[in-house]
Order: C-alpha cells, then sequence, then structure tokens
C-alpha cells in the first residue's frame, strides 16, 4: 500500500510545447490518483511557480522551455521541493543540444558532426555537406525541424529556426534507423523504433498525429546492436549528469549507432516512447509514475514541508 502523498503536477507552462505537457500532465494526474495520492494540477503558464501549501513532490511533466531547461529545478531546489527527473546543471546543459553535443564529442561517443548559426545570412559551414539537419539549439519535440537536401532550401530554413529565438544547431544528416534508448536509474531498458509510416521525418506532426508512425518494442536488432545502443544511451545519459530517468535518442546505420540528443523530462502519455520501453520490462503506465515519485524522494531525502506562499517563485 503506498503512503498517500501530496503531489504537484508541474505541467503546461509557456513553451512551444505546452499542449503536449498539458497531455503527459493529465496522464500522470490519473495514474497518481489510481495509486491513492492527493494530486494538485500546476501550470506556469505565466512564468510563475506558485506550489500548493503542502507538497511532498512535485511531478515535472513540463516540456520544452521552462521545463527541460533547468529554470524549475532551481527553484524547486530552493524552495527544498523534492521533485522527478534530473538537476538544474543536467537539465541545462541536455536542453542546449549544442552544449551536449559537445560533451558527448569530449567523451568519445558518436554523434553527427555539427554547427551553430547565429546569422540569418551565414552560408552552410565548410565542414558540412547536403543533406543537413537545421533545428533549434534549444527545443524539443522536433519543434522547427528541417531538412536541408538543395541549398535553396537552406536559407529558408535557417531563417524560420532563427524566428523562433536562439541559435539554430546544423547538423550533418545520418541516414539510419530511428531508435529511442528508455532509462530508469541508470538502466537501459528495451529499444523502441522509430517507424514514420510514409517514410517522412519523425518530425512534430508525426510524432502527434495519431497513426502517422509505428514503432516496435523492442527493436528488431540483434544482440550486438542492442547492447551497442544502449551501452552508448547509458553513458550519455551519465556524461551529462543525469538522474531519476530520460531517454536517448540516436540513428544506427552501417557504421553503427549515432547519438542525436538527451530527452531529461520525455513525454509521459500513456502511448508515450518512455512508458512504452518501461512496459516491455513489465512496468506498467501507474507503477511508472509511482517509481518516479518514489526515486524524486529517495534522492531528495525529501519530507512533507509547508511552502510559504510568499515564496512562490518568478521563473526568469
Amino acid at each position: 500500500m503506498n503512503t498517500k502523498l501530496q503531489i504537484a503536477v508541474l505541467m503546461g507552462g509557456p513553451s512551444e510545447e505546452r499542449d503536449v505537457s498539458l497531455r503527459s500532465g493529465k496522464a500522470v494526474m490519473a495514474a497518481l490518483q489510481r495509486q491513492g495520492h492527493a494530486v494538485h494540477a500546476v501550470d506556469p503558464c505565466e512564468g510563475k511557480l506558485s506550489l500548493p501549501t503542502q507538497v511532498d513532490v512535485a511531478f515535472l511533466a513540463l516540456h520544452g522551455t521552462y521545463g527541460e531547461d533547468g529554470q524549475v529545478q532551481s527553484e524547486l531546489h530552493r524552495l527544498g521541493v523534492a521533485y522527478t527527473g534530473s538537476g538544474p546543471d543536467a537539465s541545462r546543459l541536455a536542453f542546449d543540444k549544442a552544449s551536449a553535443k559537445k560533451v558527448f564529442m569530449e567523451r568519445g561517443l558518436p554523434t553527427p558532426a555539427f554547427s551553430v548559426i547565429s546569422d540569418a545570412d551565414q552560408l552552410i559551414p565548410e565542414e558540412l555537406s547536403l543533406p543537413l539537419v537545421v533545428k533549434p539549439s534549444c527545443q524539443g519535440s522536433s519543434v522547427g525541424l528541417h531538412f536541408v537536401e538543395k541549398e535553396a532550401q537552406w536559407q529558408p530554413a535557417i531563417e524560420q529556426v532563427l524566428s523562433m529565438g536562439g541559435t539554430a544547431l546544423v547538423e550533418q544528416c545520418i541516414q539510419g534507423r530511428e531508435l529511442t534508448v528508455a532509462i530508469l536509474d541508470g538502466r537501459a531498458h528495451p529499444i523502441v523504433e522509430i517507424l514514420p509510416k510514409d517514410d517522412a521525418a519523425y518530425d512534430y506532426d508525426h510524432k502527434y498525429t495519431l497513426g502517422a508512425t509505428e514503432y516496435v518494442c523492442p527493436a528488431q536488432l540483434d544482440t550486438f546492436q542492442t547492447e551497442r545502443c544502449q551501452h552508448i544511451a547509458r553513458q550519455a545519459y551519465e556524461a551529462l549528469g543525469c538522474a531519476g530517468y530520460g531517454r536517448v535518442d540516436l540513428l544506427l546505420d552501417c557504421h553503427g549507432p549515432t547519438l542525436l540528443e538527451m530527452n531529461t523530462l520525455p513525454g509521459m502519455t500513456e502511448t508515450s516512447l518512455m512508458p512504452m520501453a518501461a512496459q516491455a520490462s513489465g512496468i506498467d503506465f501507474d507503477a511508472l509514475c509511482q517509481w518516479m515519485v518514489e526515486d524524486a524522494r529517495k534522492r531528495h531525502s525529501a519530507h512533507p514541508l509547508s511552502v510559504n506562499p510568499s515564496q512562490s517563485a518568478p521563473l526568469s
């Protein structure tokens, strides 16, 4: 029997991924209510974190800015509130894809060659060649993702990405099988293969349009491929200093797996990829959410505490 806890589920927020976050949050709330907890929805939609008076754990179902970039984690840490997922530094590092890729390269982990662009008039970097992938340096859910196969596509792609704010990450495009590895407490779970039905890129629309993509879990890989992908995923998780859980996106071609990015707060609807991988390990959605709560309490040594409403923290 689980101890009844007061749990604040942080969901929504002001980012481009607000709708996805609300879906994650609603699914998590339902799961935690089934476990007997008192659950409160908290939506920092205006950049202000206002928690219930009594809270044991903050469950982070936020995605994108104000969720995965370390800001919310920093405020919760300051308030002494236990929360799910990685800490401020790891979150900030993973959210900045260019910074994360630099860490991967320093550790000798395979990741596509890249460049960071801040000027819309900049030409294709000499060290890269078509085809290329252009995306915001700091976004998730494949928001703003562009494939550049011809020079004529370069300028519009760069302009559109830069118009979102921040810089553009330009990567060498690698053709391969799209895989993702869920990590729970440092352990890699069964790999999910992502198969868009029309052979298109796994962009935002394909992620969130019902029936647009097929998923295979466990992915049909041989033992060597499976172990290699899981090993690299664990190394990426550890290199960035992640904690609790996360999801690592990879591409697999004839040369082996290549790291794309680390997701510190992956989607948490009942059909999202993290729960799918956990289910393949025999962990159902309710049990997964309960484990995340228990992990947060264990890692933060949290006790029930009162949060002074005057301590409600603006997110800068």
